[in-house]
């Protein structure tokens, strides 16, 4: 016996902890919007720090700039259309149900050991939604542990559900409330004895673009200094309007740093955003597009000791989130996943050219409010933008010379051979992920979700 309890210290001590893992996501925040990403505008020193201690991926991607396909990738590391919802095209539109019985990265961490928690905005479970209750075990996706609610953006009149149907509410601006709750995570997971794992999921910086309380005067939407692409438009792209998303960002880092400052040494941190915004920029209001403003997100992983601080180029999507955590955690990866794993590349191992992607992959199937257009598929490398309908090219922009993408070339004769080359590439795609050109969606149609 004596020798069995010797061996098991020793292997213990031997053996390295999991290490436990925090997603942190807020809600439209554009690549761009950062201190470190080059934006004096905002100030965001608890993710600058944060940043300048791990991986800076400054090319990441959304792989469809929509809140629901976004969060079905991040969990599953598969493209939207390949999640399988109750719509033949997947989870590749907003407001759609996710089906439970799917492989998720907290149904594999939790068989593993780790203990779940979920906090914030879900987005995943169709309606009704504002704010609408998740049931407690499948439809939750395998978090155990859970402060939430589907959708909504009240932010000084937040509600969230725990295990039963009734809304409690958040006192004062939400952004507040939800890292209240994430410290009380941090707490309930001091005590138990295994890893654990949070998905932080802020509904912020999304519209609507409020002040939030002691950010009145943050900035001045008369000094705001507007993006190169910016064109006026009626409303949801103004001065005021991307003052208030500043601001947001202001709070939002803040409230961040409140969290990081209660973190054991032995955690991943994740930062990253489901999609950008247009505001304005070159004249369009909504996501859904494939411009920059849009579909680049930040991107952040941090592990104190493993990932050593630098900046990557690496095409880091959605679909890359949960097979890079496994990797990271020592874990098997999820069945059937699409994503890549970046595990190797962050903890300093070289990926080889034929490892490595070349190309972020973007997708939406949804029309927008105003249906100016339908599907589009696009590719975006570190230098091109490509993006087309079914019958023709859209848009294709060299994003080293023109990075406010403000001369399309998709009709120049002298890119041609660049176009087919990313039709190719985007066929292949298409193929190999089973996607299809057929328009399973129409927001216009569907039936809007009960409030």
């Amino acid at each position: 016996m004596l020798r069995r309890e010797l061996l098991a210290t020793l292997f213990a001590k031997t053996t390295p902890a999991k290490p436990n893992i925090l997603v942190i996501m807020p809600d439209q925040w554009r690549g761009s919007d950062l201190g470190c990403a080059g934006n004096p505008q905002v100030k965001t020193p608890n993710l600058d720090r944060l940043a300048s201690q791990g991986m800076h991926l400054v090319e990441a991607v959304a792989n469809c700039p929509v809140c629901t396909p976004a969060r079905a990738s991040l969990l599953t590391g598969r493209y939207p259309h390949s999640v399988a919802s109750g719509e033949p095209g997947g989870m590749a539109a907003n407001d759609l149900t996710f089906d439970p019985t799917q492989p998720t990265l907290a149904k594999a961490l939790a068989a593993a050991g780790y203990f779940t928690g979920f906090i914030g905005k879900w987005h995943l479970h169709g309606g009704p939604r504002m704010p609408g209750f998740v049931p407690p075990g499948a439809p939750r996706l395998g978090f155990e542990w859970w402060a939430g609610n589907i959708c909504s953006h009240a932010y000084t009149k937040q509600t969230y559900f725990r295990n039963e149907p009734t809304p409690i509410p958040i006192p004062g601006y939400d952004s507040i409330g939800w890292t209240d709750l994430a410290l009380e995570f941090l707490g309930i997971a001091e005590k138990q004895e295994k890893p654990w794992c949070l998905h932080l999921w802020y509904p912020t910086p999304h519209d609507p673009y409020l002040l939030p309380p002691g950010f009145e005067k943050a900035h001045d939407a008369a000094k705001i200094e507007l993006r190169k692409n910016w064109v006026a438009v009626p409303r949801n792209g103004s001065r005021q309007d991307i003052a208030g998303y500043y601001s947001a960002i202001d709070c939002l880092d803040q409230q961040i740093g409140r969290v990081l400052a209660k973190l054991p040494p032995n955690t991943i941190v994740v930062f990253l955003s489901d999609h950008g915004d247009m505001l304005g920029s070159q004249g369009v209001l909504l996501k859904r597009k494939p411009w920059e403003e849009s579909v680049r997100i930040p991107g952040i992983i941090s592990w104190p000791g493993r990932i050593a601080p630098g900046v990557s180029h690496v095409p880091f999507s959605h679909v890359d989130v949960a097979p890079t955590l496994l990797g990271l955690a020592g874990l098997p990866a999820l069945p059937r996943a699409q994503g890549f794993n970046y595990a190797p590349h962050l903890l300093g191992k070289p990926l080889g050219r034929k490892a490595l992607p070349d190309h972020a992959v973007l997708v939406s199937y949804t029309k927008t409010e105003s249906n100016e257009h339908g599907p589009w598929r696009g590719i975006r490398t570190r230098r091109w933008k490509y993006a087309r309908f079914e019958d023709k090219p859209w848009v294709l922009y060299d994003l080293e010379r023109d990075p406010f993408e403000l001369n399309n070339l998709a009709a120049s004769a002298e890119h041609a051979k660049q176009r087919a080359r990313f039709d190719r590439m985007i066929a292949s795609h298409m193929r190999r992920t089973g996607d299809t050109w057929v328009e399973r969606f129409d927001v216009l149609r569907r039936p809007a979700a009960k409030t």
